[in-house]
């Protein structure tokens, strides 16, 4: 064999899988560099374990469709554990990992529904495909709050004491608020619930989230029975608009979540979704997962001036504009906005709007998403003239919504009437709390930096009296025997907060998103940022947009859409209809696998060492798909082919680990965890078609990056067909 015909893997002769011991690998028959690596996976067929042959792979320096150029390794396969861990032998290989550039296609759907799904708040719209200029909000929700602009539906289930839906959004608070207490601690009432999913790190299909009574259900089902509600809903709207509106296809579902959540909370997402019904297992391309700041993005390149509030157009003084507040103004657009609002209908523009066309090619800004439970920050960069969006830095944020000044107000209660009471009272009393929530939710929207006076609560009467039975004494005693002295007790039966003491409520979250936002405006990739735009429900807020206008007012200008609150839907069915306008992301942890590579003395730890049929092996090295904030296009791919061992093998299982950080050697690393599994699952080779050494089965899975999730396909190499593969990371 000449050489450039073996440097190029042709006609290599591939070794018999019966010739491999339990955790050994071959060393190719030609010389490789050191960086080329051999490794080892376990494989299934039903409880069976076998040996799986794959390309070790090159790792290649790939460049996308702007011309950048990023490093890439091509994906080997990954070690299971020692007992289930086969030898894996070299197979010829694959082409380097290459760009796809996906096209727009022409749609096969007919209308897309956004379901803004919300810590606090949810909602839907919809657009027609042959009318992508129209974006049509929900039916007005029956039900609302005085004072509390009523756009969407609050995040509310409640189940029977049975465990079957009842209802959902205002009417289920409000059922569940006329119970008689008795009989209230017996229903499942869930709000808030979101949050779980961001904050249980071992998030799996059988989490369970805990109801107002303490009663426990599966996580998906609660989920599941929210996405089934809005599913329903739309449903029955768009058929009395559009009635001939075929029963299968014809929709094209999205649901938002913040950007910082990692992928096993995008899967269980995309996983109720199934069990809801909104599109089938056999047709994942019908539902997409957009994140929030980047659908606020896309809305905030249609809008045209006069849909915009410029926090900085007029110099403060002292903190405030010198006519007028900065949420007299803002309230006085949301009253336009509210009068203008009975068609349901919104114009976007068909290019991009006013602020987007005084946009140079590469100019920055900075999306925060401020919602009910999570601040989501993103940064991009419009691209000229195609007007596509470009991820500088990757998704960061945490948990600083408006649902912590309403732990830092149930603080607050404790301090004044003690922990247990306020506890006992939650868990008698539930619907009765519920309210007293909602009591409080009002006065907040109406807190102001400019406000001088105190701002009443009302205390539920079902409070003031357990309070005097369960204390002996009455509330406005427990006030003045309390250390709190910002807080006094009105005859009327209300909590008489001072404004001081509102701020105090405000400032600990206020001030986590202003240092998240300067820490962020600090990194070299984000300097020069030109706008800051703040979206999501808590940026209606005036003590919130006070404070980032005055932090960050000098360094950028900060703007707010007028329909705050429904940017990211809007923008997720922007998203729906073409989802390739962000065209770049950045990749928020590090992916890859174990493999074997030669031992170096000296540079391997001695007990990474494997000897194998006289050769040396340093075992659990990491191989990288992607580095963490890395720049990874859309249609961009890594590749690796497999080789299953045995004939008639029908499956093959590959670890994937990941971690925060680049500087990554080992999987044993501290920081480095097993984080998913990618399965492909083959179909039984045809009669006759036992492969022989020479002509042994080749499948070829591809894995991107550069969408909102992460995804795997796969080809049978010799048949040209597509062979089922999914990843997984809820298993773990």
């Amino acid at each position: 064999m000449d050489r450039s015909r073996a440097e190029q893997g042709v006609g290599r002769p591939r070794p018999d899988p019966s010739e491999l011991g339990e955790r050994g690998g071959l060393k190719a028959s030609r010389k490789e560099p050191e960086n080329k690596v051999h490794s080892w996976i376990s494989s299934q067929e039903g409880d069976a374990k076998m040996s799986t042959l794959l390309d070790p792979g090159m790792q290649s320096l790939r460049v996308g469709t702007n011309g950048e150029r990023s490093c890439t390794p091509s994906p080997p396969s990954s070690p299971g554990t020692l007992n289930e861990s086969c030898s894996i032998a070299p197979l010829t290989p694959s082409q380097s990992p290459r760009n796809e550039a996906r096209t727009q296609r022409p749609t096969s759907f007919t209308v897309v529904v956004a379901i803004d799904f919300g810590t606090t708040s949810s909602g839907y719209a919809f657009s027609f495909s042959n009318d992508p200029e129209a974006i049509h909000m929900m039916r007005k929700w029956e039900g609302g709050d005085p004072g509390v602009a009523n756009q969407k539906t609050p995040t509310s289930l409640l189940l029977t004491p049975e465990g079957t839906f009842h209802s959902f959004g205002y009417t289920a608070r409000d059922y569940y608020h006329d119970l008689d207490p008795e009989e209230a601690r017996e229903w499942l009432y869930f709000e808030k619930f979101k949050m779980k999913i961001h904050s249980t790190s071992d998030l799996t299909m059988k989490t369970e989230l805990e109801a107002v009574n303490g009663k426990k259900v599966a996580a998906l089902e609660v989920f599941a029975h929210a996405l089934r509600f809005f599913k329903q809903h739309a449903l029955q709207e768009l058929k009395d608009q559009c009635p001939s509106l075929p029963e299968k296809g014809a929709v094209r579902w999205v649901i938002t979540v913040p950007a910082i959540w990692k992928q096993p909370a995008k899967q269980f997402m995309r996983e109720a979704a199934y069990k809801a019904g909104l599109v089938s297992p056999e047709t994942p391309e019908q539902l997409l997962i957009a994140l929030e700041p980047e659908a606020a993005s896309i809305y905030c390149r249609k809008l045209r001036l006069h849909q915009l509030i410029d926090l900085s157009y007029k110099p403060l003084a002292n903190g405030l504009a010198p006519d007028r507040s900065i949420d007299s103004s803002f309230r006085q657009a949301r009253e336009q906005l509210r009068r203008s609002r009975h068609s349901r209908t919104f114009l976007v523009e068909s290019g991009v709007g006013e602020l987007w066309s005084e946009m140079q090619a590469g100019d920055r800004y900075i999306v925060a998403d401020c919602g009910g439970g999570t601040v989501d920050l993103t940064v991009h960069q419009i691209e000229q003239p195609q007007g596509t969006l470009k991820e500088l830095y990757k998704a960061s944020g945490g948990p600083y919504g408006a649902v912590g000044v309403d732990l830092a107000f149930e603080q607050l209660l404790c301090q004044i009437f003690g922990e247990d009471f306020i506890a006992t009272f939650k868990a008698k009393r539930p619907a009765a709390w519920v309210d007293l929530t909602i009591a409080f939710e009002a006065r907040k929207r109406a807190a102001a930096p400019s406000r001088a006076n105190p701002l009443n609560v009302s205390l539920p009467f079902s409070f003031i009296d357990f309070y005097r039975k369960h204390r002996g004494q009455n509330v406005e005693t427990a006030l003045k025997k309390s250390s709190v002295n910002l807080v006094k007790w009105s005859s009327q039966g209300m909590l008489r907060v001072s404004a001081e003491a509102m701020n105090e409520l405000f400032q600990p979250t206020i001030s986590q998103i202003i240092n998240h936002i300067d820490a962020l405006m600090k990194k070299p990739e984000v300097d020069g940022i030109k706008f800051l735009f703040l979206v999501g429900g808590f940026a209606e807020s005036a003590m919130l947009q006070h404070a980032v206008q005055t932090a960050f007012g000098a360094t950028c200008r900060v703007i707010i859409p007028q329909d705050v609150g429904l940017t990211i839907l809007k923008g997720a069915v922007l998203f729906g209809l073409d989802p390739t306008i962000v065209r770049v992301r950045r990749s928020p942890l590090t992916y890859g696998v174990g493999v074997l590579n030669k031992f170096v003395e000296g540079k391997h730890p001695r007990e990474k060492l494997l000897v194998k049929e006289g050769k040396n092996w340093c075992t659990d090295i990491f191989e990288k798909f992607v580095a963490v904030d890395q720049s990874v296009a859309l249609g961009e791919v890594v590749q690796r082919s497999y080789c299953p061992a045995r004939a008639g093998q029908r499956k093959i299982i590959i670890n994937v680990y990941c971690s925060a950080t680049d500087d990554v050697v080992y999987i044993t690393d501290p920081g480095v965890r097993k984080c998913g599994t990618i399965s492909l699952e083959l179909d039984a080779v045809e009669d006759g078609g036992s492969p022989s050494p020479r002509s042994r089965r080749e499948i070829r899975a591809s894995m991107q990056f550069g969408d909102t999730e992460i995804k795997v396909t796969a080809m049978d190499v010799r048949t040209a067909k597509t062979v089922r593969a999914s990843i997984d990371f809820l298993s773990n």
